[in-house]
């Protein structure tokens, strides 16, 4: 769509992952002079094999802030699917360059590494300049990033969140930490027992509009053979829809989310997790925003100062953290193996059919939903592909096609870091590994599977209790010393050598039987 050809000063490239209208990209725009530039193609749905609600949530997002900005009187020319034939971001925008002859593109840097080359090589293809603006959504650029991790030995979290806490003064009483400590976390780690979680509280939904209805009708015809369903979509699509959703959480779910967020329960997919993680990435809603609205639930007493701190870590430390991590090693980080994995991604986190009652679980929900909580990824099926040796790149592409709020510059760290290792401790200080007992603590999804938690060897052995062992066996010598995962070898030598054997050959047996069925799609 485009109101109009006329001369363009500034044509101003607005991608999927960009809508905020306070956006540096607005910086000096003149209604008279100045043009927006926005395009929906297939390549950005296609390069990994997207779930069809992650499609839908940028496309109804995206037509939505254009329709803001028609309203704002800006002219917007928008490539909607259907509607051309240029099939990636950078042929559309060469065409459109060729066409509005613009003095120059302006362009806030991308969420994806892929995507700011493709751009800047369409642009200076067409002879012109691309002003690269910072996105100042985020609390840390990549420039402050590195100037924070200048002649450090070791890229710590918790270092970088106290130095972002004092910056920012968020939870501060001015030089100390609001309730003495820096980091609750070792009271944010309950389960549920045996009772669950009880009634808990749902989240606000957002009934889809005639827009939003529209691109669902799109997606399920043009996509059809794309993973996941669209029956259940419910996602904020709006700035106002953002907020309602961060006031939501904040007045309903904060208070008990720092206690229970690495809990888990079978059919309850959202328990006390915020849902805002997509709002956040498509920019409809600030983390600074999202943190202020917590900090002031907390000192109004509205919400006790451990599950503030635990949502102020996860977005002012977590999330900016893992982008700081991305703009300083990419591109080569999406290639990164250090412990050698080699198994491809099994067919079954394409379906959910597994016997494996905790897979099944956040496997069908994700399918259904577009979304698991945090623990979900981590600590289920991020630790069996980390036991079971899948290759990091395929565990990448699985969670950046799977999940709606996934944007490459969050989930690439968060997969090749810290749920796969794959970067050797760059990231995180020592895999993440745990048998299926760990499940058990924190679920009650142990309970019904054919499974047992506590085995490792024998036909009702737990698989992650079996590549647990392995795990440590097969990189025993790497671990040897480590500081955090020498308690975990020292536990490995007191096997048996019959145990440790057995062990080894049901492993080996569970990747033969697991190679066997590869995903088939398009």
């Amino acid at each position: 769509m485009a109101t109009d050809v006329r001369a363009t000063r500034s044509l101003v490239v607005v991608l999927g992952d960009q809508l905020d209208i306070r956006s540096a990209a607005f910086d000096g725009f003149d209604p008279s002079q100045d043009a927006v530039w926005m395009a929906e193609v297939s390549e950005e749905s296609e390069h990994v094999w997207s779930h069809k609600a992650r499609i839908a949530l940028f496309l109804a997002a995206m037509r939505h802030f254009r329709d803001v900005l028609l309203a704002d009187g800006k002219t917007v020319h928008y490539r909607q699917l259907g509607q051309h034939r240029a099939t990636t971001l950078a042929d559309a925008l060469a065409e459109d360059l060729e066409r509005l002859s613009p003095s120059r593109v302006v362009l806030v840097r991308p969420g994806d590494w892929r995507v700011l080359r493709a751009l800047e090589e369409a642009t200076r293809s067409a002879g012109l300049q691309l002003e690269e603006r910072a996105d100042r959504h985020f609390l840390c650029g990549p420039a402050d990033f590195a100037r924070w991790a200048e002649g450090r030995r070791e890229l710590r979290l918790e270092h970088f969140y106290r130095w972002m806490r004092r910056r920012t003064g968020l939870l501060m009483d001015r030089d100390a930490p609001v309730g003495g400590a820096w980091n609750f976390d070792r009271e944010n780690r309950s389960g549920f027992g045996r009772r669950g979680p009880g009634v808990v509280p749902s989240p606000r939904r957002f009934h889809p509009d005639d827009t939003t209805r529209a691109v669902l009708r799109e997606v399920q015809s043009r996509f059809l053979e794309h993973p996941g369903s669209l029956e259940h979509f419910d996602w904020p699509v709006t700035r106002a829809q953002a907020l309602a959703a961060l006031e939501d959480f904040v007045e309903h779910r904060l208070p008990r989310f720092g206690r229970y967020q690495d809990a888990m329960w079978h059919g309850e997919p959202w328990l006390y997790h915020s849902r805002l993680s997509a709002a956040l990435n498509l920019k409809l809603l600030s983390p600074l925003e999202a943190c202020r609205a917590v900090e002031k639930a907390c000192r109004e007493g509205r919400a006790p100062v451990a599950a503030a701190e635990g949502f102020v870590r996860q977005v002012l430390g977590w999330r900016e953290f893992v982008r700081g991590l991305y703009w300083r090693f990419m591109p080569g980080y999406a290639e990164r193996n250090e412990l050698g994995a080699g198994q491809p991604l099994p067919a079954f986190f394409w379906t959910g059919e597994t016997d494996m009652a905790c897979l099944a679980d956040a496997l069908r929900q994700t399918l259904a939903l577009g979304y698991a909580h945090h623990i979900q990824r981590l600590m289920v099926t991020g630790l069996f592909a980390l036991l079971l040796g899948v290759r990091p790149r395929e565990v990448h592409e699985w969670y950046l096609a799977i999940y709606v709020d996934a944007v490459e510059w969050v989930e690439l760290p968060n997969t090749v870091g810290m749920s796969q290792y794959a970067d050797g401790g760059v990231m995180a200080s020592k895999p993440y590994v745990a048998t299926g007992k760990y499940i058990d603590r924190m679920s009650n999804l142990c309970g019904a599977c054919r499974y047992d938690p506590a085995r490792s060897t024998g036909a009702d052995a737990c698989p992650f209790t079996t590549l647990y062992w392995d795990f440590l066996d097969r990189h025993e010598e790497r671990f040897r010393e480590h500081p955090r995962m020498g308690l975990q070898v020292r536990n490995l030598r007191r096997l048996d050598e019959s145990t440790r054997r057995a062990v080894r050959e049901l492993a080996k047996e569970l990747r033969g039987q697991l190679s066997a069925r590869l995903p088939r799609r398009p």
